[in-house]
Order: structure tokens, then sequence, then C-alpha cells
């Protein structure tokens, strides 16, 4: 079995930067991004039941470019103390991206976003019984565009949305394979 290396391995974390969100550290000789004031990030895959992917589109400015995502977002960001329950952030990040909310919702995994350059860890969501009550769009910071895709279409979808321009976040695919062990139907992307 494979160890650390002796030059990564510190326990020691040594602040680089600090902005109002992100910060910039070093652990060893390795520097990444954490994020401050959250205890996690979710992500959901959402499909109604008449079997429609429900996923967003949103400008993002480090890639310059709208990019299609599952509804995604940050736990404990709205808390003091920056704790909230995974599974309540989920639903709340459903709501407020996509206005639908979940009649059930189950954790799938838990993984790393980009090891290398950040400590981001999603626990991504299944979320099934959705009722739409509100018109979603997120926040007053955000300008997100909700698209209801149904999941025999999907493959094609996603290649014209790339066509257009936009980005396909890798997690839509993650997501679609978790879908693929529920709907054994759905074409391959």
């Amino acid at each position: 079995m494979r160890h650390t290396p002796r030059h990564l391995d510190s326990r020691e974390k040594i602040l680089i930067a600090e902005g109002k969100h992100l910060r910039f550290v070093r652990r060893g000789a390795w520097e990444y991004v954490e994020r401050q004031k959250i205890c996690g990030i979710v992500g959901i895959i959402a499909v109604t039941d008449d079997n429609k992917l429900i996923l967003v589109e949103q400008y993002r400015p480090p890639v310059q470019k709208r990019v299609v995502e599952l509804p995604a977002g940050l736990a404990g960001d709205q808390h003091p103390g920056g704790q909230e329950d995974l599974a309540a952030a989920a639903a709340r990040e459903l709501f407020e991206e996509t206005g639908y909310q979940a009649r059930s919702l189950t954790l799938l995994t838990e993984g790393v976003v980009s090891a290398g350059v950040s400590s981001e860890v999603i626990a991504v969501f299944r979320a099934s019984g959705l009722v739409r009550s509100g018109e979603g769009g997120g926040d007053q910071h955000e300008d997100i565009a909700v698209h209801a895709v149904p999941l025999a279409g999907i493959p094609e979808w996603l290649d014209q949305k790339r066509r257009d321009g936009a980005l396909i976040d890798l997690k839509v695919y993650a997501g679609l394979n978790f879908l693929s062990r529920e709907h054994p139907g759905i074409a391959q992307v």
C-alpha cells in the first residue's frame, strides 16, 4: 500500500490568502482552495414522475460560459456557525434553484469534486416525488434557467447544448450513471 509522500504529509495548514468565501492554503508542499463558513456541498439528481431530469443552466464566470448542471449548492452558508443538515440543504437548494419540492431525498454517495485543487466534498442526493411549487431561478445573485429534460432524449439535448456553446458539468453524467440503475432504458451519453 502506498503512503503519503513525506513532502506532502503535513498536518499544519498555512493560510496563503483569504477572500470573502474562499481561502487559499498550503499543507506541506501542496496548495489548494477551501470554502469558508460551510459544512458541505450538495448535488441533487431530481427526476419528475413523468421521467424528466431537472437540470439548471447558469453563467459561470471562471469558465466564462453558461454551464448545464445538476441542482446543487452549499450547506451551512445561510446558518450561524455554518452548520446545516445535508438533506435539509439539498431540499432548500432544489427548491431555490428549480422551484421543485421533493417527497423524498436519499443520499446516494459522497465524493471529491476536484481533489487536486479543492478540499470540496459533494454529497449527492436522489430526489423523487417532485412537485413544482415555485419558480426557481436561484436567489437575488443568480440567474438560473430550469430545464425538465425527458430522460429518453437526454443525449441529444446535451449534444445540442454543447453545440450552442454551453459546457456540461461532469456531475450531470455521474447523475445519469446513477439513474441508469433505476431506468435501464436511458440512452448512453
